[in-house]
């Protein structure tokens, strides 16, 4: 059986204020919006590689305690790290290097959720 990552789900309180997160502040493109049974839904990624895919939603939303976490690469952590102080995007963990291969830094979106932006040298 072949099996390939499709989507991850995160159920947000304000899809406007995901989307600038996830969007406009990390560059994932959107790849399409709409509307499912009420529920105002976006699928963010690149072409050909899994999305992630934001439920608007007023039911408890999962937070950051769970242990969920969505990881990104990045070409350059350094690059990272100045973009987000220059939008006042605070780094909640890291940077860490736990190896001379990889280094990584944390922050979250609007609900909590912890997001990894690793570099791998």
């Amino acid at each position: 059986m072949l099996i390939k990552l499709n989507w991850i789900t995160l159920r947000v309180s304000n899809l406007e204020a995901s989307l600038g997160f996830y969007h406009d502040i990390l560059g994932l493109p959107i790849q399409r919006r709409f509307e499912s049974r009420g529920r105002q839904i976006a699928m963010l990624g690149m072409e050909n590689e899994a999305k992630l895919e934001l439920i608007e939603g007023s039911e408890s939303i999962l937070k950051q305690e769970a242990g969920v976490s969505i990881g990104y690469e990045v070409n350059s952590l350094d690059e990272a790290m100045e973009r987000l102080a220059q939008l006042n995007i605070p780094i909640v963990r890291g940077p860490i290097q736990p190896n001379p291969h990889l280094r990584f830094i944390y922050i979250t979106d609007p609900d909590g959720f912890e997001v990894q932006l690793a570099e791998h040298v």
